[in-house]
C-alpha cells in the first residue's frame, strides 16, 4: 500500500493500523508518566504530554466528523475551526490541550478509540466516489481530509511517543 491513501478501503487501512500501533505504544506507557512534560510539541520549542498528544488527536478526529456533519446538512464550515485560521494551527492545538486537560488518560484513550471507530464508521458509510471522486474541501477530497487529521499525525505522534517511551523505560 502507498503511504497516501487513494480510495475507501486504503483510507480504512491506513487509519486501522497507523490507530493499532499507537494504541499499543499508549498502553505500554503507565499512567503516572502520561502527564509528564517532555515530548515535542505541536508549537516549535515546545514539550507536551501523553495525555496532550491524546487530546491533538481526538481533537482533530472530532473536528473531521463536525466538519462532514455540518457540510452534508449545507452548513457553512469554518475551516480549520471557527476562530481559528490555517496558519494558527498551534493555538489550536493548545486549545485541544485545554479542552481534555481534566480527562484521565484510560478516558482520553476511550475518547480517541471511540472518535477513531465513528470516523471508521463515516468512511464505511461514503462511497468510494464520494470519498475521493471530488473536491471536498478547496483542491482536497474529503478521504484526503481524513487522512491529513487521523492517519497521518496518528503516524508523525507515534514516532513522539516510542521516543518518549525510551526515555522512560
Amino acid at each position: 500500500m502507498s503511504s497516501i491513501p487513494k480510495n475507501k478501503e486504503e483510507l480504512a487501512d491506513a487509519i486501522q493500523s497507523a490507530f493499532a500501533k499507537l494504541v499499543d505504544d499508549y498502553l505500554a506507557i503507565p499512567e503516572e508518566h502520561s502527564r509528564k512534560i517532555a515530548i515535542q510539541g505541536n508549537v516549535k520549542n515546545t514539550e507536551i504530554s501523553v495525555c496532550d498528544t491524546l487530546a491533538y488527536l481526538i481533537g482533530w478526529g472530532e473536528l473531521v466528523l463536525k466538519w462532514y456533519s455540518l457540510k452534508s446538512k449545507n452548513i457553512k464550515v469554518d475551516f480549520p475551526e471557527t476562530g481559528y485560521q490555517w496558519n494558527e494551527l498551534g493555538q489550536l492545538a493548545r486549545h485541544f490541550h485545554l479542552l481534555y486537560q481534566d480527562c484521565s488518560y484510560e478516558k482520553l484513550l476511550f475518547e480517541f478509540q471511540t472518535t477513531t471507530t465513528q470516523i471508521l464508521q463515516l468512511i464505511d458509510s461514503l462511497s468510494n466516489d464520494e470519498l475521493y471522486g471530488q473536491h471536498w474541501y478547496e483542491k482536497y477530497t474529503l478521504g484526503r481530509m481524513i487522512q491529513f487529521n487521523t492517519s497521518s499525525p496518528m503516524k508523525n505522534i507515534r514516532t513522539k511517543i516510542r521516543k518518549f517511551k525510551k526515555q522512560i523505560d
